[in-house]
């Protein structure tokens, strides 16, 4: 299996600072990050590790759960993903994720509700990113659209 890249060019401190972060595999975007972007409510034009981690998540998620659904007898018309990453106060110090919120709504052919709810659970157990994140919460919120 492939090993993708990303690297991070950073100038100055944490709370001066700014850096740009490369999609270096895929060479599709260079794209800002700074601290103070990342710890306010607007991103105001940059990304955070938060952010790429939400893409990934929801990228990854949305692809085992297709997956899943086949292995069920159902075929996957679309599915919309959203995962949003919280960041916290850690109470040993600093900053952790504090808790991923997965969203997911779908149509689908050849499976109940009962169905997409157990395959969604079974997708997000076993998605690659959910199994990174065993240490933040993850809450998920599936139905049928």
């Amino acid at each position: 299996m492939p090993t993708r890249t990303a690297r991070t060019a950073w100038t100055g401190t944490l709370e001066t600072g700014s850096g740009i972060v490369e999609l270096v595999s895929s060479d599709i975007g260079q794209y800002e990050v700074s601290f103070p972007k990342r710890a306010a409510d607007s991103a105001d034009g940059a990304t955070s590790p938060e952010e790429l981690i939400a893409a990934a998540h929801s990228a990854c998620y949305a692809m085992q759960f297709s997956a899943i659904i086949a292995e069920a007898g159902g075929t996957p018309k679309n599915l919309d993903v959203t995962a949003d990453v919280s960041l916290g106060a850690d109470p040993a110090g600093g900053f952790r994720l504090t808790g991923i919120a997965l969203k997911v709504r779908g149509t689908v052919e050849g499976l109940d509700a009962d169905g997409f709810q157990k395959a969604a659970e079974a997708a997000k157990a076993t998605c690659p990113v959910s199994k990174a994140l065993t240490g933040v919460d993850i809450t998920l919120d599936a139905a049928l659209a």
